[in-house]
């Protein structure tokens, strides 16, 4: 069972997003990010937990993406207008520890090609894996666009060695009934993979990318 109160979080978006809009509008569209703050958890001791959750409405509409393609895929992402690279561009990079790190810095996100992925570790060496990129395998069975669109839907948890997490979980672009649902979704999802569930969350923020934080529990 929820212990999210729906009518704090109607007033704690709404709060954020007068913020947002007529306090300090900014010359971009912010991102929604709930921070949580757990507790009675030790990262050293106890099962460090990792979960995907996709939510209904984007949550990371500006991630940019690159697509690691053979043939079929690098000419939809050119098509798409998706930057793309192939496994000729992979080889001149020759296992370069600088290129690729550049390579992971420049982009969100990647998707790549069954033929592609197998090669990975190859091609580029553990770079993309170490900058917690690793590409998402897209078929030729799918659309790029969907996929990349699904992406931009799942939010990651991962526990690592603090008790502070945060994740982008919506943008200023969504109505404050979908922004909501997402805030919903996200934290039920987190507190399934929580040993104790409610009794290991100690607090939960929502805040736009340069606003405040308001508290939700």
């Amino acid at each position: 069972m929820s212990k999210l109160n729906t009518d704090v979080l109607k007033k704690a978006l709404a709060k954020m997003r007068d913020y947002a809009t007529n306090v300090n509008k900014r010359g971009f569209v912010e991102t929604v990010e709930l921070q949580v703050m757990l507790k009675n958890y030790d990262p050293q001791k106890d099962k460090r937990f990792s979960g995907n959750v996709k939510l209904p409405y984007e949550c990371k509409p500006r991630m940019k993406f690159c697509v690691l393609g053979d043939q079929i895929h690098c000419d939809q992402a050119e098509k798409a207008k998706i930057e793309f690279k192939d496994v000729e561009a992979l080889k001149k990079m020759n296992k370069n520890k600088k290129i690729v790190k550049k390579l992971a810095k420049q982009y969100d996100a990647f998707l790549a090609s069954e033929v592609v992925i197998r090669q990975i570790t190859r091609l580029l060496g553990p770079g993309l894996n170490k900058a917690g990129k690793f590409p998402t395998l897209i078929q030729h069975s799918e659309s790029l666009e969907e996929k990349i669109h699904n992406v931009r839907c799942t939010v990651k948890f991962q526990l690592k060695k603090t008790l502070n997490l945060a994740v982008a979980v919506g943008s200023m672009n969504l109505s404050q009934d979908q922004q909501m649902l997402n805030v919903q979704l996200t934290v039920n999802f987190l507190v399934s993979l929580l040993k104790k569930n409610w009794q290991n969350v100690k607090t939960l923020h929502i805040k736009t990318t340069m606003g405040p934080s308001n508290r939700i529990y």
